[in-house]
């Protein structure tokens, strides 16, 4: 818990704390606590916290005291770039960010992949003072110069190692080619600072920045119930799934799936059974995605089945249980699967079901938790999978010394052998002397 009792004590203009008040936000969070007064002395920043922390509030925070206690550099750039490595991600920071400014001149742009390109440089030229994007698309805009960065003043980069997992470092650093200016402060925020290629980009990105970690990433989360069960097969998994779909209490629950076509199925075989179900996968349009989103989070559903590109920064406050019906294939991406309930105090079940295809990732997930495992069981849908050992390492055979080693014996044809025979009879006699030649007889 942090030791500001509420966010005045951060030094915030009053109007950003009357925001809070109206929006019952009273007392900031650990994350908050510390991030907020460290970027807005204008310190460039990199920082994580475990998901459903408070992350996105301790970064738009400072953004917008900028916007309202600092002179602009430039009229037209826009004085703040926020980048999402998901367009939903991005969507939720750009809702967080609106209900911020409601009542003030502050205008803002959402720039996202798969919607109309000059709807947004429409919405680009119109000046806007912050702009939040993917970092694709946020090129696509530089390169047709409907965007100009010159004026930026905060960047700010969010789920930074997702971004960089997703494939986007050479977008980031044309945008922080684009925006190179010495006036400019930088904030990062990752899941993880252990993340090799995050602490890379923060060298070329940040300037002397502050670090802040709350929380190791495989810290345990306390509001979160976790379970595994053991699955033989597909068929016996979709089993395992019906029977905690039926006797779990929930009022929404996220189905993690490893393809598109996997939440197809699923969505087909839950929707037999008059479950309300959704199914989301990130080759869909844009707009498909919006929709489906928008629907869920206004619970019209109760069952949402996806691949992992609903895995972060999604603030679903009536998601209490989540299931992985297929393991992730990286550990860090299971903690973020899981961290879509338990959010803001309440109470979450995370299910996670393990066939022989999952076992591996799952060890991978023990071995991150650093801790040991206990499955679960369901009465009669127990299997006979109960994992897979690992196979003992042969040890190498030591090797002879050259000199100790016996000579390969070499196979002479048997041609060569009669040869070799005749020619050493004529050579030598048993005596050492030249052979005698036999006497030729009539």
């Amino acid at each position: 818990m942090s030791n500001a009792e509420n966010f005045t004590d951060l030094g915030l203009d009053p109007r950003l704390s009357t925001i809070l008040d109206h929006q019952g936000i009273t007392q900031p969070t650990e994350i908050q606590a510390r991030a907020v007064p460290t970027a807005m002395a204008g310190h460039d920043l990199i920082a994580s916290s475990k998901t459903g922390s408070g992350k996105t509030l301790a970064y738009l925070l400072p953004a917008m005291q900028r916007l309202m206690r600092q002179k602009a550099l430039s009229k037209k750039d826009p004085r703040v770039l926020i980048l999402a490595p998901t367009r939903e991600l991005a969507k939720q920071v750009y809702a967080q960010l609106r209900s911020l400014i409601s009542g003030t001149p502050y205008k803002v742009a959402l720039v996202l992949g798969g919607e109309n390109f000059n709807d947004q440089a429409k919405a680009l030229a119109k000046n806007p003072h912050v702009v939040v994007a993917t970092p694709g698309r946020l090129v696509n805009h530089l390169q047709e110069r409907s965007l100009f960065l010159e004026g930026l003043e905060l960047l700010i980069l969010d789920e930074a190692d997702r971004m960089l997992d997703l494939g986007f470092a050479e977008q980031l650093q044309r945008i922080n080619q684009t925006a190179s200016h010495r006036l400019r402060q930088t904030l990062m925020f990752s899941a993880t600072l252990e993340h090799a290629a995050v602490n890379h980009m923060a060298q070329m990105l940040l300037k002397s920045p502050k670090r802040i970690a709350i929380g190791a990433a495989n810290e345990e989360h306390a509001d979160i119930e976790k379970r595994f069960y053991l699955a033989d097969h597909l068929d016996h998994k979709q089993a395992l799934l019906q029977r905690i779909l039926e006797t779990e209490a929930y009022q929404q629950v996220i189905i993690f799936t490893a393809t598109r076509t996997d939440t197809e199925r699923l969505s087909q075989l839950l929707s037999a059974r008059a479950l309300k179900t959704a199914a989301l996968s990130g080759d869909m349009s844009q707009a498909d995605r919006n929709k489906i989103m928008d629907s869920f989070s206004r619970g019209q559903q109760q069952v949402l089945i996806t691949t992992d590109v609903a895995s972060r920064g999604l603030d679903l406050l009536q998601v209490s249980l989540v299931i992985n019906f297929d393991m992730p294939k990286q550990a860090e991406e299971y903690v973020h699967r899981i961290g879509r309930t338990g959010r803001a105090g309440a109470k979450g079940v995370a299910v996670s079901l393990i066939g022989p295809k999952d076992w591996e990732a799952f060890r991978r997930v023990e071995q991150f938790l650093q801790q040991s495992v206990n499955f679960s069981e369901l009465d009669g849908l127990k299997g006979k999978f109960k994992g897979i050992k690992a196979l003992p390492v042969a040890k190498a055979k030591p090797q002879k010394a050259q000199s100790e080693s016996r000579p390969k014996r070499v196979v002479k044809a048997p041609q060569d052998r009669k040869n070799r025979r005749q020619a050493n009879r004529q050579i030598v006699s048993d005596d050492g002397m030249a052979p005698l030649k036999k006497k030729k007889t009539d």
